[in-house]
C-alpha cells in the first residue's frame, strides 16, 4: 500500500509539509475534493474496441490505500456506481488498468502486485484469476503484448517483469533502470518490442528477441529531466511520443535521421499521452496542471480544456474516432470531450 511518503515521492509533493495525516488531508481539501469523494481518486482508463469504458481509481486516505475497477458499457454514465456494468474494490491502490483480450482486465497494483481480474459470461461480475506479488515496490505501469497473452510490467523497485498470464507468471526480470519505472508501453505491431522510461531520466528500447543486450537507449532532449509518460504511433512502427516531469512533450522516429520534435505542452507533469486511431492521428496529453491538450503531427496545439479541478491523469481516444475522447482525474470527474480545432472546453 502507498504511505504519505510514497506518494509525495511519486508527486513530487514536499514531505516535509505532509508529515501528520492531518496535513495530508489538508492538502487534498486544497484541492477541492469534498471528504464524500475520497474513495474515489479516478487515475486511469482505457476503451476496448467497442467503446466500453474501463475505470481504476484509489481512496488515498486512510492507512491503507484501497482500490477501485469499473466497466461501463454507456460511458456517459460514468463515474455513477449504480450504471457501472460491473465493478470491483482492490484491497491496494489501482495505478493502471489494461484490457486483456475481450474480457480480461490487468491491474497494477501500489502493494507490488499485479493482478488480472476478468468478466463473468453474463458481464456482471469481475472475478480474480490470480494476484501475485513479485514486484518489490508500488507497480506503477503494466502494458499488453500485442498478440499474445503476456504482459509487461514496471516498478519502484526499478525492476521491469514480462508475464505469460496463462501461466500466471513472470518470464523475464529487466534490472537495468537505475530508479524507478514511469511506465512501459509495448507495440502495437511487434510483440519482440516495448519501451520503458523511468526516473533516472532514461528512455529505453527493448528487443526481447536479444537476450544477451535487449534494451538500447533513445536520446532525448532534456537527459536530467525525468520522462513521466510514453506512446506509440498506430501506424509509424518505429515512433513514439513521451512526456517529461517539466510538461514537455516529445515525438521521435527513433530509427529515423531526423531530429525529434519537443514542444512546452504544459506547465506541470505531463501524467498520460493517447494517440487517435484515425488515419493522420492526433497526439492528446493530460496533466499535473489539470488541463487536457490535443496536438497535430507538428504538435500544434488545436484544442485546450481545462475543466478538471484537480490533476488530469488519465486520456484516452474513442476506437475509430478523430474527435472524441475522454478524460479522468482526481476531481473525481469523467469528462467526455469533442475536439473543435482552436476551441477550448467543447465537452
Amino acid at each position: 500500500m502507498f504511505t504519505v511518503r510514497q506518494f509525495c515521492y511519486i508527486h513530487m509533493i514536499n514531505y516535509d509539509q505532509l508529515q501528520c495525516a492531518d496535513s495530508f488531508q489538508e492538502h487534498l481539501c486544497s484541492h477541492n475534493v469534498e471528504r464524500k469523494d475520497l474513495f474515489e481518486y479516478i487515475c486511469c482508463l482505457l476503451f476496448s474496441t467497442d467503446g466500453t469504458l474501463l475505470l481504476g481509481a484509489s481512496s488515498l486516505s486512510g492507512r491503507n490505500w484501497q482500490g477501485s475497477v469499473w466497466i461501463y458499457s454507456e460511458p456517459e454514465q460514468a463515474p455513477s456506481e449504480g450504471f457501472c456494468k460491473a465493478g470491483v474494490q482492490t484491497e491496494a491502490g489501482v495505478t493502471d488498468v489494461q484490457w486483456v483480450a475481450e474480457k480480461g482486465v490487468a491491474v497494477a497494483s501500489d502493494s507490488g502486485a499485479l493482478e488480472l481480474w476478468e468478466l463473468a459470461e453474463d458481464e456482471r461480475l469481475l472475478m480474480n484469476r490470480f494476484t501475485k506479488y513479485e514486484h518489490d515496490h508500488i507497480v506503477t505501469t503494466v502494458s499488453p503484448i500485442t498478440g499474445e497473452s503476456s504482459a509487461v510490467t514496471g516498478s519502484m523497485d526499478c525492476r521491469i517483469k514480462v508475464w505469460d498470464l496463462s501461466q500466471e507468471t513472470v518470464v523475464t526480470t529487466y534490472n537495468v533502470h537505475t530508479q524507478p519505472v514511469n511506465c512501459v508501453t509495448c507495440s502495437p505491431t511487434d510483440e519482440s518490442l516495448f519501451v520503458s522510461c523511468g526516473q533516472d531520466g532514461r528512455v529505453l528500447m527493448w528487443d526481447r528477441r536479444k537476450p544477451d543486450k535487449p534494451a538500447s537507449r533513445i536520446d532525448v532532449e532534456f537527459p536530467s529531466c525525468s520522462p513521466t509518460t510514453a506512446v506509440w504511433h498506430p501506424h509509424q512502427r518505429s515512433t513514439i511520443a513521451f512526456g517529461d516531469k517539466l510538461g514537455n512533450v516529445t515525438v521521435k522516429d527513433f530509427l529515423g535521421s531526423e531530429p525529434a520534435r519537443v514542444k512546452k505542452i504544459h506547465s506541470r507533469r505531463v501524467n498520460s499521452l493517447a494517440f487517435s486511431t484515425n488515419s493522420v492521428p492526433l497526439l492528446a496529453s493530460v496533466s499535473d496542471d489539470c488541463s487536457l491538450a490535443v496536438m497535430n503531427s507538428d504538435l500544434q496545439e488545436i484544442f485546450r480544456d481545462r475543466q478538471h479541478q484537480d490533476f488530469a491523469k488519465g486520456v484516452c481516444w474513442l476506437h475509430g474516432d478523430s474527435n472524441r475522447l475522454t478524460t479522468v482525474g482526481w476531481d473525481h470527474l469523467v469528462l467526455h470531450h469533442t475536439v473543435t480545432p482552436n476551441t477550448e472546453s467543447s465537452s
